[in-house]
């Protein structure tokens, strides 16, 4: 069987015969969207707008104690602001949700009222001067609230941006004076240290005075010194060696007595002859080598033991004659220079001795200044820090002083209510004609909807064509419907009843729109100045 096409006559068959089927749910569903809109309770929305306000002094002058940016610090601000018992008051002090107190508990009606306080940053492109992009800064921000009615919300929005203002101006001087006072005890405690390594390091410059790496050079030009007199203290030590050895030979060639000096010719003992000998023996081989030649020194001791025969036996002969001898004073005088000389001889053999000691002295110093100067190196290394710390701490303590003093005077970045939260004209929620207009939508569609289901789903026959193509056999008669005067009877009740419904619903609508939406006397002056505007256009 072929397809049979619709005609424009055939749709309007189906409206007439499908008309409830598509008043019904379209009735239905536009009613109960006029009735969602006009019953569902109104929601007052009342926002305040805070900006940003940037610092008026540079960061080139006063360096700010805040690190965070605004968008940070806002959110900060509102979970400080926002805390469960802040909103608890804040509902008992302005009455809020008192249906649901008795249906739900504080916390849930804590977290609503939580989830009604929006913020909301203000953000703008700008360009970057530098690099000539495009970035996003926020410059303001906008808290709102979502109450039962317009002054509620008004009310409320204003008392939580009150709270956020001043909840930052305390955050800011809070932390201006915890870094100032952080700054401080770490001052104090940096002088301390410093205290302590000032003190080490005077008694470490008083024990180890002589060894410090300053009076190295001292130390050093000391001990070159006591060396250059050692040599010259040797070199004179040597000198009046060779005068002792003069002045001997020359005071054991002269007679002692005046009696042998009379003499004159008398000869000379043995043991005296030999010593005249080996002295002259002993200058001929120094001028050839030096005292350390074996020869020399065996020559010395030799002499040596000839010169104490000679000198006691000449006591001997003193004590023999007694005082009855005269002394010779050119003897007596060699004598003298002898003494003075051998005198001379000891002092500089001391003078040597202290000379070196005070040379091993000046060693031991040299050799421990290595050890004293990394020692000293590093306390002064480590006072030097803590004095660099101290001066960095000093300048940051005077920067903290200036940023309280710019938080505590408002001179820094902070934020300013540019609008504060106004008395809203209408409810936020809920879009009325929005919803009424989605009904309708809906109601037509569910009419449509239902119509095209209950006529594609019967297979009954509805006119002669229908039967001819069904059967394939030509329809003789049609028998038309008759009309009794019962049908018509109900067919004016049921058009009353359908007026009445319609009446009582257009009603129900003016009413409740009086009611809940705007007074009619309001709508009416409203429409009469929209046609006077249309007029005059």
């Amino acid at each position: 069987m072929e397809e049979q096409l619709l005609t424009p006559g055939d749709y309007l068959a189906i409206l007439k015969r499908r008309k409830w089927a598509l008043i019904i749910p379209f009735l239905v569903i536009v009613l109960a969207a006029i009735l969602t809109a006009l019953l569902w309770p109104p929601s007052y929305e009342s926002s305040a707008t805070i900006l940003i306000e940037q610092r008026e002094i540079p960061a080139e002058y006063v360096t700010s104690s805040m690190t965070t940016f605004a968008e940070q610090r806002m959110q900060s601000i509102k979970q400080r602001v926002l805390t469960s018992k802040q909103l608890q008051e804040l509902i008992l002090k302005f009455n809020l949700y008192p249906k649901l107190r008795d249906k739900i508990g504080i916390d849930e009606i804590v977290d609503k009222m939580r989830e009604q306080i929006v913020l909301t940053p203000v953000n703008v492109e700008i360009a970057d001067r530098r690099s000539g992009r495009t970035a996003t800064a926020t410059i303001a921000f906008t808290l709102s609230f979502e109450g039962d009615t317009a002054r509620q919300a008004q009310q409320v929005a204003d008392t939580i941006t009150t709270l956020f203002l001043k909840e930052d101006l305390k955050v800011r001087t809070e932390q201006a004076s915890s870094t100032l006072s952080f700054l401080k005890m770490e001052k104090e405690r940096i002088q301390e240290e410093l205290a302590e390594y000032e003190g080490q390091l005077a008694r470490f410059k008083k024990e180890n005075s002589d060894a410090l790496p300053e009076v190295f050079q001292l130390n050093m030009q000391g001990l070159n010194n006591t060396e250059r007199s050692i040599e010259s203290a040797k070199e004179n030590l040597r000198t009046l060696k060779e005068k002792k050895e003069a002045l001997e030979e020359e005071l054991f060639n002269t007679p002692r007595e005046m009696d042998d000096l009379l003499a004159g010719g008398a000869s000379k003992d043995e043991d005296e002859q030999r010593l005249a000998k080996l002295k002259l023996q002993l200058i001929n081989l120094k001028t050839h080598f030096s005292d350390l030649y074996p020869d020399v020194q065996k020559l010395k001791e030799e002499i040596a033991e000839v010169t104490a025969k000679v000198e006691k036996k000449k006591k001997e002969d003193s004590q023999s004659i007694g005082g009855k001898s005269r002394k010779n004073p050119a003897y007596v005088t060699l004598a003298s220079r002898l003494a003075g000389i051998r005198s001379d001889i000891k002092s500089t053999q001391n003078m040597i001795s202290d000379l070196s000691d005070k040379a091993e002295d000046y060693k031991k110093r040299l050799a421990a200044s290595p050890s004293v100067e990394e020692k000293y190196n590093a306390i002064l290394a480590e006072r030097n820090n803590l004095h660099i710390k101290y001066n960095e701490l000093q300048a940051k303590m005077l920067e903290a002083d200036m940023a309280k003093t710019l938080e505590s005077e408002q001179k820094g970045e902070r934020f300013t209510l540019v609008e504060s939260a106004k008395l809203p004209e209408k409810p936020s929620k809920p879009n009325r004609l929005a919803i009424i207009l989605i009904g309708l939508v809906l109601g037509i569609g569910a009419g449509v909807g239902l119509a095209a289901v209950m006529e594609f789903s019967d297979t009954s026959v509805l006119d002669a064509d229908a039967l001819s193509r069904a059967t394939g056999m030509p329809v003789l008669t049609v028998v038309p419907n008759i009309e009794t005067q019962e049908d018509l009877v109900k067919k004016r009740l049921k058009m009353w009843v359908i007026c009445g419904g319609l009446f009582v619903a257009v009603v129900a609508v003016i009413f409740l729109f009086d009611a809940y939406v705007m007074d009619l006397d309001v709508l009416w002056v409203k429409l009469m100045r929209r046609i006077e505007l249309m007029g005059t256009i």
